[in-house]
């Protein structure tokens, strides 16, 4: 029995913005937040993406990068994840970017505020933004609150 080769979607062709997950930033790009216990969902596949974990993440046949960050605490290197947030905005304008961790909620929900305040939310409205915009329950700590308040570009 012989494997066909799956085609290969352009990274071009951008999120549906109506699928779950997908947050449209300010400047109009999209970016997917979800949860990595759950099942990896219908659809494209991200071209891109940054794990938000205390451990290694599972591999994937995407690019993707990890960020230390164990469940309801902050990331363990700052300028990392500064450096992370920067790129996967960056790389928003043209792929298809993921950030992830465990649960979907506080700290891929931190992470998509930080890149809200990169792309021109204030820090102070960052944090509503993803609630409005992403999940209403997004963003779990006090000071995960704390930091994205704190968080410039």
């Amino acid at each position: 029995m012989t494997e066909r080769a799956q085609p290969q979607i352009p990274a071009t062709e951008p999120w549906d913005p109506a699928a779950p997950g997908v947050l449209r930033l300010p400047s109009g790009r999209l970016v997917r937040g979800r949860a990595l216990r759950r099942p990896l969902p219908p659809g494209p596949a991200p071209t891109y993406a940054v794990y938000l974990l205390g451990r290694t993440p599972p591999e994937v046949p995407w690019e993707s990068r990890w960020l230390r960050w164990p469940d309801f605490r902050l990331p363990g290197d700052r300028a990392l994840a500064h450096r992370l947030f920067t790129d996967a905005l960056a790389r928003a304008a043209t792929d298809r970017v993921e950030l992830a961790c465990g649960g979907g909620r506080g700290r891929t929900g931190t992470a998509l505020a930080c890149l809200a305040v990169l792309d021109g939310v204030p820090p102070d409205e960052a944090v509503a933004y993803v609630r409005r915009h992403y999940d209403r329950r997004a963003v779990e700590t006090p000071w995960q609150r704390r930091y994205v308040r704190g968080f410039t570009g």
